[in-house]
């Protein structure tokens, strides 16, 4: 096939010259447009992070509740093993039975027990009355006499509903307050035939 090119006047342009440059030309200016809102979003994303961690250490911060759970929990204490080179458990438990020794309790007993790993206390003080009533009155002049001398108050105290057995609990000394039958039905004494006897003379 024939083809014939006829010169073009020199003042005529194609069309399609000019539509190619002004794309050109407004995809330059977008492009631009982004890059300056680009820093922006970038600088409130940092923005974001440096608040993010502060926000997350007052969420972890109060740690203090955790300990007043335990105490009210009531947990027994453990005994104070420092007991066990010092005098101070052996003076408390001669003041308890001191106080048994005034309101006329019957065969008191202190039982060594530092050298017994599984006792749960330094020392037991055991005696017995012929009464409930009599035993309510033991009980009560031991603690008396350890808050007076001593400055000592029993962490935990028990059986005084029935005053068959009333149990004196302060950590390093235990003193026990029987009804006769009940303190010859327990056996205490011989369930710890381990245990020192310390002698004790009331005043």
């Amino acid at each position: 096939m024939l083809q014939i090119f006829l010169p073009l006047p020199q003042s005529y342009t194609l069309p399609m010259a000019k539509t190619p440059a002004k794309k050109t030309a407004a995809k330059k200016t977008a492009k631009k447009e982004v890059k300056k809102a680009a820093p922006k979003k970038a600088a409130a994303k940092t923005t974001t992070k440096s608040i993010a961690p502060k926000t997350a250490a007052k969420k972890t911060a109060p740690k203090k509740v955790a300990v007043k759970t335990v105490a009210k929990k009531g947990v027994r204490p453990t005994r104070n093993k420092a007991h066990q080179s010092s005098d101070d458990a052996l003076a408390l438990a001669l003041t308890v039975a001191q106080g048994m020794y005034e309101r006329k309790a019957e065969d008191i007993r202190i039982l060594d027990m530092r050298e017994i790993p599984s006792a749960s206390a330094d020392f037991f003080v055991i005696s017995h009355a012929s009464s409930d009533k009599q035993v309510e009155a033991i009980a009560d002049s031991a603690e008396d006499e350890a808050r007076k001398v001593l400055n000592e108050r029993p962490w935990h105290r028990e059986g005084f509903e029935n005053l068959e057995w009333v149990l004196l609990d302060y950590i390093d000394v235990v003193a026990h307050v029987f009804q006769q039958e009940k303190r010859e039905f327990y056996g205490v004494e011989e369930l710890w035939g381990d245990a020192i006897d310390v002698p004790f003379k009331g005043k």
